[in-house]
Formats: structure tokens, C-alpha cells, sequence
């Protein structure tokens, strides 16, 4: 009995910034080798498939915009299906205010207009977009997160995300988010269930993170597989309720993984 689909972290797990992570490769050689149906699922809110298909190509990696699902096209399909009519006050990069526009949605400056406010990365995030926020989550205002990620494994090292962003803001408002999208998200789930069309029990799940990566596949009933060249160490693994059923070096030794199964009559 052999696995048939696999659901793949970008960042952290293949590359690092705009560079492959070494094994990475050989990793994704032998997922196709086994012919497992693949979907790259990452909590990147600022780009879409067919700029990341383009990132991983740049990085060596043979992707198409089909095989991947990113937390802007998450956020988008969730305001236009659940707000489609509000006016959203966004807190995030411009990149994710485009995807919003060219879906349709209407995206407004004024505080005072917003019905529902969308919180992400921002990267000039500051003192007077904090208080514009505040000025902007009113009694009855929606407030959507697109992704959890307190950091992002970057090149340079690792760097505040969109979750750290969204916490600052859910401070000073002194309320959580009514909702926080990308992995684990249940609308991330579905997503993923819908565009593998592969059963859960005969899927793997392999990332970086316990939090968002392993949850979602715990939660989806499907085999997970950690690898340590992200943001988890063995030390946050020891600690944390989310076990893997799988700890990897790397991508590279993800035949051991699927020798098990292989192997199991």
C-alpha cells in the first residue's frame, strides 16, 4: 500500500528565501518517482500561484500555478464567498490589496468605511497603521486574519509574519480575530481536500512547523512529517502538543518514509 498524495510546505521546507534548501530536490525527485499527486501549500499571503510557480522554477523546481494553493488566494476565496459586499480596511502589503481589487472586493483607506478589516504582513507596518487599525476595528467590525505564522524563514535569517502583525493589532482592538486563515484553518482544509482529491489516510503532510504544517494533517487525518530545516527544533518539538508522526534532517530523507508504507502489506 503506497501513499498517493502529498501536501507541501514552500518556505522552509523546499526553499529558503529564493534558494533551494539542499536534499530538496532529491526529495521532490523521489515523491515523483512514486508518482505521489502533489499540492504546494504555503501561508504566503502577498504572492499568488503563478508568481511562486516562478520563485520555485527560479530555484530549480518544476512547478505549475495549479499545483498551488497560497494564503492570499485563501483569504480572497474566503472574503468574496463570506464579504463579498463589505468594504475592507486592509493592514497588509500591497501585493495582497491587488489580489483583493482584481477579485472584485472593494478595498477602502478610511477607517470609519470599513466593515470588515483584513490583517497580514505588512512590512511598513508602524505606530499610525497600528492606530488606524484600532480607529478602524469598531463594535461589528469583521476582523479576518490571512495567516498564522508569527515568524517566516527568510534568506536572511527568519523574520516577523503575518501572526505577529495580527497579534499587535488584536492587542490594542482587545479582541481576537473573528477569523485566521491559511494552515490549520478549516477553510484551509477544505481547500486542500478539495484540490488533492486524494483520501486523507493515503496523503502525507511534510513542512516546517508544527502549528500550521502538522496540525493541518492531524487534523485531516493524513500521515505528517516534519523536517528540521525551518523554524522547529527538536526542543519545540519536546514541548509542544502537535507530535509529528515523522521528524526528518530534510526533504532528502523522505524515502524513508515512504519505504514504510511501501513496505506495509
Amino acid at each position: 500500500m503506497t501513499y498517493r498524495g502529498v501536501v507541501l510546505d514552500v518556505d522552509g521546507t523546499v526553499v529558503r528565501g529564493d534558494d533551494p534548501i539542499p536534499g530538496a530536490v532529491d526529495g521532490l525527485d523521489r515523491l515523483a518517482t512514486d508518482g505521489l499527486r502533489r499540492l504546494f501549500v504555503s501561508n504566503n499571503p502577498t504572492k499568488r500561484p503563478p508568481a511562486y510557480a516562478d520563485r520555485l522554477r527560479r530555484a530549480g523546481f518544476d512547478a505549475s500555478p495549479e499545483e498551488i494553493i497560497t494564503a492570499g488566494t485563501m483569504t480572497t476565496t474566503y472574503l468574496a464567498d463570506n464579504h463579498g459586499d463589505d468594504a475592507l480596511f486592509v493592514v497588509g502589503e500591497p501585493a495582497l490589496v491587488e489580489q483583493l481589487t482584481d477579485a472584485g472586493l472593494t478595498v477602502v483607506d478610511a477607517e470609519d468605511r470599513a466593515d470588515t478589516v483584513v490583517v497580514s504582513i505588512d512590512r511598513s507596518f508602524d505606530y499610525d497603521r497600528l492606530s488606524a487599525a484600532l480607529r478602524a476595528c469598531r463594535d461589528g467590525v469583521t476582523i479576518v486574519g490571512t495567516d498564522p505564522d508569527m515568524v517566516i524563514p527568510a534568506a536572511e535569517g527568519d523574520l516577523p509574519g503575518s501572526g505577529a502583525i495580527i497579534n499587535a493589532v488584536a492587542g490594542v482592538v482587545g479582541r481576537d480575530p473573528d477569523v485566521v486563515l491559511g494552515k490549520p484553518s478549516d477553510p484551509a482544509l477544505r481547500t486542500v481536500r478539495d484540490r488533492l482529491g486524494v483520501p486523507p489516510t493515503d496523503c502525507l503532510v511534510v513542512g516546517d512547523r508544527l502549528d500550521t504544517d502538522i496540525a493541518l494533517g492531524e487534523r485531516a487525518g493524513m500521515t505528517t512529517v516534519l523536517v528540521r530545516t525551518g523554524v522547529t527544533d527538536d526542543a519545540d518539538v519536546a514541548a509542544s502538543d502537535v507530535t509529528p508522526d515523522h521528524v526528518l534532517d530534510s526533504l532528502a530523507d523522505i524515502g524513508t518514509v515512504l519505504d514504510v508504507r511501501d513496505n506495509t502489506v
